[in-house]
């Protein structure tokens, strides 16, 4: 037997198992993350006299109990009792289990114990508890090699960050095998949990990408949010559209990767209801039913066709003007909008955050001899783009084959910078437009050191500057000239 109790002293459950143990139910009403503790303890019966076993002290931790206390129990009557906490982060040890104790004898103030110990826990936080972010802890489970693990969470910290959450810590795993329900094992991913929870984490982000299984699983071991690399794109974008053509494509890349997870949902899914991972064009009731969500997706995909159209007559009316299309693209955050504003002393909207341009903006540029190109600015590439993301995206990426020329822009300052431009060149295959004509731009040159540039910089053959300024810029206008009307005027 068992009863859960509540602070104040009222019973919330009675909860009836049989020989091997209890079943603790859902505790919704009692919810993680406004305190360090759930402000429950769980006091239950031992039959066979024994202390607290393994999985007390897991479920202690896990559901961060005040306290969880067995009766021992001897010829049908009480005798000693075992009771265990949970202690502040910072000791060697994060639970306490207090010495065995005769059920007549035992005795423990109780609220000021506990409410003396969720103080601790709450001053040991490295976070301010005014602090209304998300706060997330980062999980990689891959048998990728060590130093592409590393640099992956990296990136993911990046993207984590240009979504507004506090990232509390990050964690790399590399099992022998993937383990296809929780990819790393059960055991591992529990430790991982306890120590999110330890941390004060109100969300996880896996690296990997989940299936709908796995984020059914995971969710089932806790109340935390749970989301994984994709998900937190979508995010991204969903905050970050405000063309129509924008929220349309980010709203159907929303619903065609939530459907599949709309089949057997459980609490996993209700979670994300708000905050990250639910919000957006894309926002809607879980809950709703799939057949609504597939009318929602005909009806966007009708009017992203719609929208194709009248990208494809202003591109006629520029084709019939004659008016050479150069567009810049590259990884996201190489600085192709801050560019775009020095070339052509426009205001596009900047920020140092991974994809803080998601709509095209096009600007023109004046050269001698009265002639003038319109410039482009293209929505960030990233590695692994999600598929969905990919495909509503795609009209618009499309608009690359108009394009006369590319301007490939690396942040050459990014230790990653090598292989961003080689999912750069991934996604420009992906599109067909590996013969297209492109320049390499290396940017960010006030930030990398000068020898690793000159080398870099010869082995790729790009052209070096600064975005910030205008000084540099001869070479590449130079280069434009030369490639959209085959001469040089410097």
């Amino acid at each position: 037997m068992g009863i859960l109790v509540a602070r104040d002293g009222k019973v919330t459950h009675v909860i009836a198992g049989d020989a091997k143990g209890i079943f603790i139910p859902g505790l919704e009403d009692f919810p993680l993350g406004k305190r360090a503790l759930r402000g429950l303890r769980l006091i239950h019966t031992h039959l066979n006299n024994e202390p607290l076993t393994q999985d007390d002290l897991t479920d202690l931790a896990l559901l961060r109990l005040d306290i969880i206390a067995a009766i021992g129990v001897k010829d049908t009557l009480p005798d000693n009792i075992y009771a265990a906490h949970l202690m502040p982060q910072g000791p060697e040890k994060s639970i306490e289990v207090l010495p065995p104790v005769n059920f007549h004898r035992f005795t423990l103030d109780f609220i000021s114990t506990v409410e003396a110990l969720e103080d601790e826990m709450e001053r040991r936080r490295i976070f301010d508890q005014r602090d209304t972010r998300e706060k997330v802890i980062l999980i990689s489970a891959s048998k990728a090699p060590k130093y592409e693990q590393e640099d992956s969470l990296a990136e993911l910290k990046e993207l984590a960050e240009s979504s507004d959450v506090f990232v509390l810590d990050a964690i790399a795993q590399r099992p022998k095998e993937i383990n296809p329900r929780y990819l790393m094992g059960e055991g591992k991913l529990k430790d991982v949990i306890i120590k999110a929870l330890n941390k004060g984490a109100t969300l996880l982000i896996f690296d990997q990408d989940l299936n709908p299984s796995q984020v059914k699983a995971i969710g089932e071991l806790t109340e935390l949010k749970v989301i994984d690399r994709s998900q937190l794109i979508l995010d991204i974008f969903a905050r970050r559209a405000h063309s129509r053509d924008g929220k349309v494509q980010v709203e159907l890349a929303q619903l065609k990767y939530r459907l599949p997870r709309l089949a057997g949902k459980g609490t996993a899914m209700s979670r994300l209801m708000g905050g990250i991972g639910g919000r957006g064009p894309g926002e809607m009731k879980l809950e709703i039913d799939r057949r609504r969500v597939r009318d929602r997706i005909s009806l966007l995909e009708k009017e992203l066709r719609s929208l194709s159209e009248a990208r494809r007559q202003r591109k006629q009316r520029r084709v019939e003007k004659g008016v050479p299309i150069v567009s810049i693209i590259g990884y996201t955050n190489a600085g192709k909008s801050t560019l775009l504003n020095s070339l052509t002393r426009s205001e596009v909207f900047v920020e140092d955050k991974m994809f803080a341009t998601l709509d095209t903006a096009s600007r023109r540029l004046r050269f001698p001899r009265e002639r003038e190109v319109i410039i482009t600015d293209t929505v960030g590439f990233i590695r692994d783009l999600p598929k969905d993301l990919m495909a509503a995206f795609k009209s618009t990426l499309e608009e690359l084959q108009d394009a006369d020329l590319l301007l490939h822009l690396v942040d050459i300052s990014n230790p990653r910078f090598e292989k961003q431009i080689e999912s750069v060149e991934n996604i420009l295959r992906e599109l067909s437009l590996t013969e297209k004509n492109r320049i390499i731009i290396f940017n960010k040159t006030d930030k990398a050191a000068e020898e690793d540039i000159r080398n870099s910089a010869v082995r790729y053959n790009a052209i070096c500057i600064s975005a910030l300024s205008q000084s540099t810029f001869n070479p590449l206008l130079d280069a434009i000239e030369k490639n959209v009307w085959g001469y040089r005027e410097r």
